[in-house]
């Protein structure tokens, strides 16, 4: 078994902060923040491209029970919720994951990006996304 975060979870060695059926959450091994937290789908996925709907569902469900908890337990008057999928990503791991990463005004920390993409493309990104969100709706709908 190659994926890093297949391993902790079969062999159970992960500092967790929540075990469930479908996802699970754990602290990283570099936290950026106290309470900074892993949420992953106990089975392997490789990114949101290939990952189940339920799967996906039941994650950001966690996601939001950990952010809440954040808030509750230590103090966190926000969060950012990060995630990579695929080469193009910067994706660390080649399992899905999301940091939970509790924030504090002030903290000193900053996960926004500062600069803008040099990719260029032709036409409307914005119509070609309509159009391909259409085109699956279609699918699908003839698929029910």
């Amino acid at each position: 078994m190659d994926c890093a975060f297949c391993q902790l979870i079969s062999q159970d060695t992960a500092h967790w902060v929540a075990r469930e059926a479908e996802c699970c959450a754990f602290a990283p091994l570099n936290p950026l923040a106290p309470g900074h937290t892993l949420v992953v789908p106990t089975r392997h996925c490789t990114g949101v491209f290939d990952t189940p709907p339920d799967v996906l569902t039941a994650s950001m469900g966690l996601v939001q029970r950990v952010a809440t908890a954040m808030r509750s337990a230590l103090g966190a008057s926000g969060v950012n919720i990060l995630s990579a999928s695929g080469p193009g990503s910067e994706q660390s791991v080649p399992h899905l994951h999301f940091h939970v990463v509790p924030r504090w005004v002030h903290d000193g920390i900053s996960t926004w990006p500062t600069g803008q993409s040099r990719h260029r493309l032709t036409g409307d990104p914005v119509a070609q996304l309509a159009d391909a969100l259409g085109r699956n709706q279609a699918i699908h709908d003839e698929r029910s």
